[in-house]
C-alpha cells in the first residue's frame, strides 16, 4: 500500500493571502506536501470531503476567520468530526475573542496568527509541528 499524499489546505476570502501563503508554504515545504487553496469555508468542506474520499491525508488547515458566508470558527467546527488529526491554524486580524475562544474549545484550533503575519512567525510554529 502507497502511503498517503500529504495536504495542507488554505482558506481565505482574498486571493492575495492564499497567494501568499501558498508561495510561503512552497518555500518552507518544496513540495513535500499538496498545497490546495479555497476561497470560503463551504468550498474548503467540499476539498476537505474530496480528499478524505481520494484517501489523501489533510495535515494541515490554514484558514481566516472573517469571510462571506461561513467564518471561520464555524467552518472549523464543521470539520473537527471529519479531520480531527490536522493540525488548525486561524490567521486573522478581525476575529473576536469569543470566536478564537471557540475555534479552540469546539473547533479544535491549535494556533491563532494575527494578519498581518511574518513568515519567519508562521514557519517557526510550522517547523515545529509538521
Amino acid at each position: 500500500m502507497s502511503e498517503k499524499k500529504r495536504v495542507i489546505l488554505c482558506v481565505d476570502d482574498e486571493m492575495s493571502v492564499l497567494e501568499t501563503l501558498q508561495n510561503q508554504l512552497k518555500s518552507m515545504f518544496g513540495n513535500k506536501y499538496l498545497i490546495e487553496l479555497a476561497e470560503s469555508g463551504e468550498e474548503a468542506i467540499e476539498v476537505l470531503d474530496d480528499f478524505i474520499d481520494d484517501g489523501y491525508d489533510p495535515i494541515l488547515i490554514i484558514t481566516d476567520w472573517l469571510m462571506p458566508g461561513m467564518k471561520g470558527d464555524d467552518f472549523l467546527v464543521n470539520i473537527k468530526d471529519r479531520e480531527n488529526n490536522a493540525i488548525k491554524i486561524l490567521l486573522t486580524g478581525h476575529a473576536p475573542e469569543e470566536s478564537v475562544e471557540r475555534a479552540f474549545k469546539e473547533g479544535g484550533l491549535h494556533h491563532y496568527v494575527s494578519k498581518p503575519w511574518s513568515k519567519d512567525d508562521l514557519e517557526k510554529k510550522l517547523v515545529d509541528i509538521l
